[in-house]
């Protein structure tokens, strides 16, 4: 028992498996309980468990302030606790913009509504723990290397002014090097088989049975990229706020935990958010140069209140400004003019050659 109570990267065994329980629990209740059967989920049960989880995320930050208190006293707990809230926020808004690329690639492979769930969700198990494997690297490089610091900071006020002037780019999923390489050296059906991700077919010439992937699967994969990419801009900004290990892997978690519940809301109106990408970029910006700032011109830490003030003032901002400049705006189709059939040919192109 004692060893539940030693210190793992400044945070107790026993608060990390809590943590872990908690992630394991919600994970198994929601797909064996909430989603036993793939079905396709509608706007409004979209938002009630995208409350739900945003209500599990907040709770925690309170659990977090009195452990914290507890180890560090009253102003570090509270410090730190605001720092898993600002950093929880600026994640869930930067998965905004993942929602749009998800929903392109299900449109891409054809993905009907019913598996898209399922897929989100063996896709977040996956992200939680390529998030551990970046944060559990950043977070010793930081300790080894402090100045690391200031180079995040000038990624992010990099990424934030060209994300300002930078257009809309859709991703290249077709010339995906990754997806090219599996539809090449990997059998792939040209259609689904339900929710499953490898099923067994006939050899067009032995006729004897061998795995395949199914485009489920080469969607799942292209999500998980795409989480990669996105991880680049979050993560650091995570470490800009704060480097305890545990505040930065917790915050990113619970704001992907709920990104599957939210998606289906979010994908029927992401045109309403167009704006939204400004006021990230400026959050990115902010957060980049507060540690110039706090550093070189405060001589001391920059108040975390006025931090979580300023980001999410910012987020909200952009959300509401999208909302009104949006207003009456009708749902585009992406991509333009394709309809399910088309999106199938695109499978069918990718794994020419390779599918019975």
């Amino acid at each position: 028992m004692e060893f539940l109570f030693t210190d793992w990267l400044g945070t107790p065994v026993w608060f990390w498996l809590s943590f872990v329980g908690i992630v394991a629990a919600l994970t198994a209740f929601d797909l064996g309980f909430l989603h036993k059967e793939d079905k396709e989920m509608g706007i409004a049960e979209s938002l009630k468990l995208s409350a739900f989880y945003i209500s599990i995320a907040l709770a925690f930050g309170v659990w977090v302030y009195f452990q914290k208190t507890a180890a560090f006293g009253e102003a570090e707990g509270m410090q730190l606790t605001i720092s898993y809230y600002t950093a929880f926020f600026i994640e869930k808004a930067l998965s905004i913009d993942n929602v749009f690329v998800i929903s392109l690639i299900f449109t891409y492979f054809a993905i009907p509504p019913k598996y898209q769930y399922r897929a989100l969700l063996w896709g977040i198990i996956a992200v939680i723990m390529l998030r551990g494997l970046m944060i559990g690297v950043g977070a010793a490089v930081v300790q080894q290397y402090e100045w690391v610091l200031y180079i995040f900071a000038a990624f992010l006020v990099f990424t934030g002014i060209k994300m300002l002037f930078a257009g809309d780019k859709p991703m290249d999923i077709e010339h995906n090097p990754v997806v090219r390489f599996i539809s090449r050296h990997m059998r792939v059906t040209k259609e689904l088989h339900d929710q499953h991700f490898f099923v067994k077919i006939a050899d067009g010439k032995t006729g004897k049975l061998m795995w395949a992937a199914t485009p489920l699967f080469l969607a799942l994969v292209v999500i998980n990229l795409a989480d990669l990419v996105f991880a680049v801009d979050s993560v650091p900004a995570v470490f800009a706020i704060t480097t305890d290990t545990f505040i930065v892997y917790t915050s990113n978690i619970m704001a992907i935990l709920g990104l599957r519940a939210l998606y289906f809301a979010l994908a029927a109106m992401v045109h309403r958010f167009h704006y939204l990408k400004y006021a990230l970029a400026l959050v990115l910006v902010f957060i980049g140069a507060k540690i110039f700032i706090a550093d070189f011109v405060l001589g001391t830490k920059f108040p975390p209140l006025l931090s979580l003030g300023v980001t999410a003032g910012l987020i909200a901002g952009g959300v509401f400004y999208s909302l009104w400049k949006t207003r009456g705006a009708e749902e585009p189709q992406w991509p333009a003019g394709e309809d399910e059939g088309a999106a199938r040919r695109h499978v069918q192109e990718l794994t020419d050659g390779k599918a019975v």
